[in-house]
């Protein structure tokens, strides 16, 4: 089976390793989807090698927004979206649309694990 591998340089390497041994050959790696979709070379699949919780705490792949940080200190102070819209002086789905791109950046499932993240990160003090 030929296949694509997709994911951070780390996380390629760690999947590449694992394959060696076996019979899929890989015959691309790249750092998304989008990218590995629109190559011209020819693969059974694609593989997207999942990050460890190791390599999720160490780094953000995009950075938060000055903006991002401001809303997850709020999050933080344990505001509801309406009260930091309200001390914004944005709207509640503006914030609604934030916490996801948070939890989404952070590798987080929920605003409680968003947070905790950012605090071991170093990204908001509490």
């Amino acid at each position: 089976m030929r296949v694509f591998l997709v994911g951070s340089s780390r996380e390629r390497l760690r999947l590449r390793t694992q394959l060696e041994e076996t019979s899929v050959e890989v015959v691309g790696e790249f750092p998304t989807q989008a990218a590995a979709r629109s190559t011209e070379t020819a693969a059974d699949a694609i593989v997207i090698a999942s990050q460890t919780s190791a390599d999720v705490d160490e780094a953000l792949i995009e950075p938060l927004t000055p903006r991002e940080t401001e809303v997850l200190a709020l999050v933080a102070e344990g505001l509801s979206n309406k009260a930091i819209a309200d001390q914004l002086s944005i709207s509640d789905q503006t914030v609604k649309f934030h916490v996801a791109s948070i939890a989404g950046k952070l590798g987080a499932a929920n605003r409680t694990e968003a947070v905790r993240r950012a605090v071991r990160r170093g990204l908001i003090v509490l």
